[in-house]
């Protein structure tokens, strides 16, 4: 269902420093401009409220996730809360296998050709290129020449409206997005502009 929902739409929110009282608003925001992966990074106020707020809020279409997941034990959390998408900034065996144990989906950080084909190996959905920054569009058209055929690898990290192009042309199938889409403190009509200009970015790209 993940591969589904980029193959819609292949933008994922990262709600980094989302409070659970704004969760279902912003949620619905990112919803209607078209957005069908959420992701409540841990280190956020209380996440594991958010990410059941958004879950029990949305419509079943939209993937609920987690991000900067760093245990095992933090996957039975995440599951206990209704999330569905494990996102990792690194590629830790141990929580890919734990995640992989109950069922979510598993989108690990890489950062070199050995992690990536690690990370597959161990039933990886979709690959987080982290940062974007360092690594731009050169790295992932030489990695894909040699990933396996049909992996999804999503830069993360500075990605705006204006630069997806280069990253689309190399080969990425979507996006993560951070600061450029929520920060905290942000108002709802704010996200909401945001988002659409991105999903509009998105749509003329792909």
């Amino acid at each position: 269902m993940l591969k589904q929902a980029l193959a819609q739409n292949g933008l994922i929110a990262i709600l980094r420093g989302i409070r659970p009282d704004e969760a279902q608003a912003i949620g619905q925001v990112l919803y209607q401009a078209g957005f069908r992966v959420i992701e409540v990074p841990l280190n956020s106020p209380d996440p594991y409220t958010s990410i059941r707020t958004l879950r029990d809020s949305l419509p079943a279409d939209c993937l609920i996730g987690a991000g900067t997941v760093l245990t095992p034990e933090q996957v039975e959390q995440v599951k206990a809360a209704g999330g569905q998408v494990v996102v990792m900034p690194h590629s830790d065996a141990k929580v890919l296998r734990a995640a992989k144990a109950v069922g979510l989906y598993l989108s690990p950080g890489v950062a070199t050709p050995t992690e990536a084909f690690a990370a597959l190996a161990e039933g990886a959905d979709v690959l987080k290129l982290f940062p974007a920054e360092q690594m731009g569009p050169a790295v992932i058209k030489a990695w894909l020449a040699v990933l396996p055929a049909g992996t999804l690898l999503l830069p993360v990290g500075g990605i705006t409206p204006d630069n997806m192009q280069v990253f689309i042309d190399a080969g990425a199938k979507g996006f993560g997005l951070g600061s450029g889409l929520f920060k905290p403190g942000m108002t709802v009509d704010q996200v909401a502009s945001r988002a659409q200009a991105y999903v509009a970015a998105w749509k003329a790209l792909s």
